[in-house]
């Protein structure tokens, strides 16, 4: 911070008083995964799921994110730090309005995402690994950018001429390669309601339950 003349403004309603309100709890839902992995697709899917079981949830995707907040950024090594570090400054926003935020970044490195983590209480981070060979990202990729990448194209493209490092300790992995989307979904609102962040409506077990 550049300025000592900034004081955090406290809200006259507390954060228990909006998820009380909301009959759930904030959380950062923060997707990772290779390009084609299909974190867009379960990030949307999730979404649509809480709302129409009557929560709140809202979607910050990579995409629309640098059309506006990030539109200043490029994809060298410091801009995608930044990228993220300004993510999750938005995520901690809505987590603490009762929101229940969904990213879906590749945010390929480990301490940009670990990072995000600390700016939050403990809890409020999940970091979901959407695990998926490369070769099948590759595959689905119906626009051609790993192809491009590998013909040198794109320089700095995730998972050819850049890296991504897989999360340590993420608290959920879920393999899109063996689960569909149906499969997918429901483990990931089963862990939201085994962590008493939201329960839908219906009943969701652990698939092959």
């Amino acid at each position: 911070m550049n300025s000592k003349n900034i004081v955090w403004q406290q809200s006259a309603v507390s954060r228990r008083d909006r998820e009380t309100r909301n009959r759930q709890k904030g959380a950062v839902v923060w997707l990772t995964g290779l390009s084609g992995s299909g974190k867009t697709t379960l990030a949307h899917a999730l979404e649509k799921r809480i709302v129409e079981n009557d929560g709140l949830a809202f979607v910050l995707d990579g995409d629309n994110i640098r059309h506006g907040l990030c539109s200043d950024l490029g994809f060298s090594d410091d801009d995608r730090h930044e990228n993220i570090r300004r993510v999750g400054e938005v995520a901690k926003l809505f987590a603490e309005s009762g929101v229940i935020v969904i990213t879906a970044f590749i945010s390929p490195f480990r301490a940009d995402r670990e990072r995000v983590r600390s700016l939050m209480p403990h809890g409020d981070f999940i970091e979901v690994y959407v695990r998926c060979p490369l070769e099948v990202c590759e595959a689905r990729d119906v626009k051609g950018y790993y192809q491009r990448a590998r013909s040198g194209d794109i320089a700095g493209y995730t998972g050819i001429s850049s890296p991504y490092e897989e999360p340590d300790r993420p608290e959920l992995v879920i393999d899109t390669h063996e689960s569909n989307l149906e499969e997918s979904l429901a483990l990931a609102l089963f862990f939201l309601g085994d962590r008493q962040i939201f329960s839908p409506s219906n009943t969701v077990s652990p698939p092959g339950v």
